[in-house]
This record gives structure tokens, C-alpha cells and sequence, in this order.
């Protein structure tokens, strides 16, 4: 096949991480294979010298099967390619990516500063475990004004979601990243909601790049995966010691379901955008609506910062209702085609009932007495997943 050079996400998306032609047939799979294995063998000693070197310089080198072989690599190129970086590194689930981006970077005595709208098990981590390593921590507004008022001498990096967990709030990014090289600070971003395909954080400034693979990546909610995708050799060379040094490891097959799932993540992110602007178009005349949250909805305060920075949606959204606790819950358990369920980014609709305890530390939520539920709204069609909240929003009222 003659070469190219395609400019195009959905384009690189279907030609990254392709198993090679055999030498000798010259013909290949369309789908790289699952290759598993434990060990790796060498053909003599100078090979296995020749890998330990490069490997010690921070080069992707395999000498043992825990860190992944072709499978492995293809899917690392193609979160690189999402997200704009040079390295990546895989984690068993995205909180395994977080902890991982956050242990390799910061050391004992550190502070960092944490975006209040962060994904809730950020704060698990932070008082099971850096605090037992001698790491600091404050909770803010993903602001830079409130980041400066909490910062420290001690303060290394700030760690941020945008937009933010349960309510979808934007931050601005540029802005973040400005503020933390004038302060010598790392900016680290859980991109989980953009994926790469309609986010980029390290092209706005950041650092790191977290992700959840289990979300958007795969698509279809059969498999637990995370990256950290860096820029910098130098930062990648830490998070490459420390990723080796706590062993963490994917399944070939896992890795292998992931890059199934992403050649189809334009289309799929892309309809379930569509459906759930269809979806808050139907609960904006619904008097029962107190406020939608989604940044792609004209009327989110985090909007004009979406429609900058960023190049498309998907379908999580969350809303208030004007009813009391015991209506919303007669709304979601007589919803029938959304599952009820905390994950998203899967080809099915989900919603959850969102704990007032769960957000409490977000700065965003008005706290004012009113339920929250939070929707993922996935392929199904549009006009049925409207008829099923307005049967639901019904049975509410009864």
C-alpha cells in the first residue's frame, strides 16, 4: 500500500496500531492479534544487554511480559495519537492511572492542589495513601485565583478534571497552565469525559493527560483500563520507573478489546453527543427541570469555554429537578431503558441518583436541597430514550 500522511483523528484512528505484513507472505490481519505472554526470550545475551540499555534510558523495551508486547504497544500509540503525547503508559482501571501519574510525580513533603469537582475516589486516595507518604493536599475551586490563595512553598503540581466529575464543569485550561509554569508547578488532567478524540489537555498546556479506557476507549462496558500520556521524556522516564517499580499490567486481551473499541469511538462519541442534546432539548421544557448541566448546552455557564476548547461532546449530562428525593427516585427506578449504574462512556444508556454527600465538596453545586440525576445517554435512539424519561417523569408525579 502506498503511504499517507492523514490529518484527520477519525482517519489515524483506523490505521494506528495495525499488525505488521509478514516478511515472507506479505499479508497481514486487519486486527492486530492478542499477544499474550510472561516471558520473553532473546535470541542471545547482547540482545537482552541491548534491551536492558534501552530500557534504562526510558525507551519502550520489553524484557519481561508485564509490560506488554505488540498488543500493548499499538494500543500506547493509539492514546498517544488521541491525546497528542509521545508516551503512554497503561493501568489496570483509570483510578490505577490516576495513582499511578500522581505516586510517580510527587514525593514525600509535597502539596498539591486539587480542582473540588475531581472524580470522587481522588479523595480515597488522597487519605488512604498520600498521606501516609508524607504528600499534603487542598481541595479548591479549579480556578486560579483559588489556587493561589492555597498555594504553598511546598506546592508541585495541580491535579484537575474538566469538565468536572458529576456536574460537568469546565475549567479553563489555558489559563491553569499559564498559572502553573509561571509557579513551577505540574498541571495534571483526568480527560476521561474528552478521551483525546474531543479534548486535549496537553495541547492546552497540561503536563499529563489521565484516562479511563474502561469509558469512552472501549465502548463497550466489558473491560477496566487506564492511560497516562505525557509530552516530556523527562516526566515520562519517572512515571516509566514507577510504573515498573509497582507492577502494574494489563491483559493482552483487555488491551486488544480497547483497540477494538476505539476504531469505532468517532462514531459512537459523536451519536451519543447528538442524543443527549436531543435529550436536554426534552428536559429544558419539562417544568419539572430545575438546570441541565452539560457544557455543550447553549445554556451551561461553561459553555463559551467548550465550544474553545474543545471539538465535540458526548452523552453524560446531569439535571436538578424541582421535585423532592422520593420523586426522583420513583423517576429513575421506572426509567426502562436507562440501566442504573456508575459507569458511562459504554454503546448503553445509564443513570444514577447522585448522593448529596457525593457533592458536597463541589464548589459548583448550588446545594440547594434539590435531587440530582446524572445521565449517560448512549446509541439507542434518541425519540425512545424521550419517551421513556417522560413516562418516567410521569410515574414521578404520581
Amino acid at each position: 500500500m502506498a503511504a499517507s500522511n492523514p490529518q484527520h483523528l477519525d482517519t489515524l484512528l483506523q490505521h494506528t496500531g495495525l499488525a505488521d505484513f509478514d516478511p515472507t507472505t506479505g499479508a497481514a490481519p486487519v486486527a492486530l492479534p492478542s499477544v499474550r505472554t510472561s516471558t520473553v526470550r532473546f535470541r542471545d545475551l547482547d540482545a537482552l544487554d541491548a534491551a536492558h540499555a534501552a530500557r534504562a534510558k526510558g525507551e519502550r523495551v520489553v524484557t519481561y511480559g508485564r509490560a506488554g508486547m505488540e498488543t500493548h504497544a499499538a494500543l500506547e500509540q493509539v492514546f498517544c495519537q488521541l491525546e497528542g503525547g509521545e508516551r503512554a503508559f497503561l493501568a489496570p482501571s483509570g483510578m490505577a492511572a490516576i495513582t499511578l501519574a500522581v505516586m510517580a510525580l510527587l514525593d514525600a513533603g509535597d502539596h498539591v492542589l486539587i480542582a473540588d469537582c475531581c472524580y470522587g475516589p481522588v479523595r480515597n486516595l488522597d487519605s488512604t495513601v498520600l498521606r501516609r507518604f508524607g504528600v499534603s493536599t487542598s481541595y479548591c475551586p479549579g480556578t486560579v485565583d483559588a489556587f493561589e490563595q492555597q498555594r504553598r512553598p511546598e506546592t508541585r503540581m495541580l491535579y484537575v478534571e474538566s469538565p468536572g466529575s458529576l456536574l460537568f464543569e469546565m475549567l479553563d485550561l489555558p489559563a491553569l497552565a499559564d498559572y502553573a509554569k509561571r509557579n513551577d508547578l505540574l498541571l495534571v488532567v483526568d480527560n476521561t469525559w474528552g478521551s483525546g478524540y474531543i479534548y486535549q489537555p496537553l495541547a492546552l498546556g497540561a503536563d499529563v493527560s489521565v484516562v479511563a479506557g474502561t469509558k469512552y476507549v472501549g465502548g463497550h462496558s466489558d473491560l477496566m483500563l487506564g492511560a497516562v500520556v505525557l509530552k516530556d521524556a523527562e516526566l515520562a522516564k519517572r512515571v516509566s520507573d514507577n510504573h515498573y517499580a509497582l507492577g502494574l499490567s494489563v491483559s493482552a486481551d483487555d488491551a486488544w478489546l480497547a483497540l477494538r473499541g476505539v476504531r469505532t469511538l468517532p462514531i459512537r462519541m459523536k451519536e451519543s453527543a447528538r442524543n443527549a442534546l436531543a435529550v436536554c432539548e426534552f428536559l429544558a421544557s419539562r417544568p419539572e427541570v430545575s438546570r441541565i448541566y452539560h457544557p455543550a448546552w447553549p445554556h451551561d455557564p461553561g459553555h463559551a469555554l467548550w465550544k474553545r476548547d474543545c471539538t465535540g461532546s458526548n452523552g453524560m449530562l446531569a439535571v436538578s429537578f424541582k421535585f423532592d428525593t422520593d420523586s426522583a427516585r420513583r423517576f429513575v427506578n421506572a426509567l426502562r431503558l436507562f440501566g442504573i449504574g456508575y459507569s458511562w462512556g459504554g454503546f448503553e444508556s445509564l443513570v444514577q441518583l447522585i448522593d448529596p454527600s457525593a457533592l458536597k465538596g463541589h464548589s459548583y453545586w448550588p446545594n440547594d436541597g434539590q435531587p440530582v440525576v446524572r445521565l449517560h445517554v448512549g446509541l439507542e435512539s434518541a425519540e425512545d430514550l424521550i419517551a421513556d424519561m417522560a413516562q418516567a417523569l410521569d410515574a414521578a408525579a404520581a
